[in-house]
């Protein structure tokens, strides 16, 4: 610990400040929340958007994008990606939603959505944070990406209508643009990672990779949990009414929440485990599995219910449960590899350097 900077070192304390921060200015300053929703970003008000890109720049520009052809060739770590990510989860948080929350649908709904809604993001910082393999990470958000856009809509409309059907259960229409979605991967996943590519490579070529790596990257590491923060803080401004004016909702929504975070994560550690994955893909794929691109969720759920419906307020619950939550597994993983003794990607750098 006392190698760590002080940013690094208090990062849960300065992840709950921020969220305190978000909740106090979005419940005192009236007209914060309309005037940061006045300028969008495929659906996501504007500082967000700015928050989420200067997170995920940095991580990016640290991948190894020469390496990453070991991880497409490791057809237990895809595939297994694949069956958490687009089977497990959802089938997790469907059951969850219809078992602790039978009496409320339209919460019901809104968190089968944020199920759906793949983490493509916050992530990248949570596998840094982790020592987890950012190779890997990279492929498998990418993979999230590709099969966000091609199977939201479809998952939306099994989990919502056809499922329920087949088990006499109350089934919900809903209507999901697939060209939002595309729009909102392409803009934050996509930018960040042309941006990190070219960033590595220029700097490589002209510098060499000693110079990046031991020089250029600690520079800008710290930006990314600084672009974390400040995204926590609009988040929160964003919809911070809405959460403190009905705590008892948003204490029934965290339950299912806060089980569906801790189940998936504990199950994709033991399936990479099981796989002899090592430490890094393992955390890799635990945190992978485990995130939700709240972003999309909330912009789906009040594109299609509108800005104060259930569905809405479940999506923004999200990361209330999850931010706080995924702060501490990156505490756990970091516990399990020093008491197995198991090797990191990088263990001996610190997360902002990492």
């Amino acid at each position: 610990m006392r190698k760590l900077s002080t940013l690094d070192r208090f990062l849960p304390v300065w992840i709950i400040a921020a969220m305190a921060l978000g909740l106090v200015l979005g419940r005192s300053i009236d007209g914060l929340d309309e005037a940061l929703e006045a300028v969008e970003i495929g659906s996501v008000s504007l500082p967000i958007a700015i928050g989420l890109l200067l997170m995920m720049y940095p991580v990016l520009a640290k991948v190894r994008y020469s390496e990453t052809s070991r991880v497409t060739g490791d057809r237990r770590l895809l595939v297994s990606s694949l069956v958490l990510n687009w089977i497990l989860g959802p089938a997790l948080m469907f059951a969850l939603a219809w078992l602790l929350l039978p009496d409320l649908p339209e919460y019901r709904t809104g968190l089968i959505i944020v199920g759906l809604a793949r983490c493509i993001a916050m992530v990248l910082i949570w596998n840094d944070l982790a020592c987890g393999d950012r190779e890997a990470a990279a492929v498998l958000v990418a993979i999230n990406s590709v099969f966000q856009i091609v199977a939201f809509a479809a998952l939306g409309w099994f989990y919502l209508q056809t499922l329920p059907g087949w088990l006499g259960l109350e089934t919900t229409s809903a209507e999901f643009s697939i060209g939002a979605i595309a729009i909102s991967v392409l803009i934050f996943l996509g930018i960040p990672l042309v941006a990190g590519f070219l960033t590595r490579l220029i700097g490589e070529r002209t510098k060499g990779r000693g110079w990046y790596e031991d020089r250029f990257l600690p520079k800008i590491g710290p930006v990314a949990l600084y672009g974390l923060l400040f995204t926590i803080v609009m988040l929160f401004a964003l919809q911070g009414d809405a959460i403190t004016s009905q705590p008892w909702d948003v204490a029934r929504i965290a339950v299912p929440l806060l089980a569906y975070f801790v189940l998936m994560f504990s199950l994709s550690w033991a399936v990479g485990a099981r796989l002899g994955l090592g430490y890094a893909k393992t955390s890799t794929l635990a945190f992978t599995a485990a995130g939700n691109n709240f972003e999309l969720a909330i912009a789906v759920a009040i594109g299609t219910f509108g800005v104060t419906s259930g569905q809405a307020l479940a999506g923004v619950v999200g990361p209330l449960i999850e931010v706080p939550v995924l702060v501490a597994l990156v505490y756990v993983a970091l516990w399990l590899r020093d008491r197995r003794g198991r090797g990191a990607a990088e263990p001996t750098t610190t997360p902002s350097n990492s």
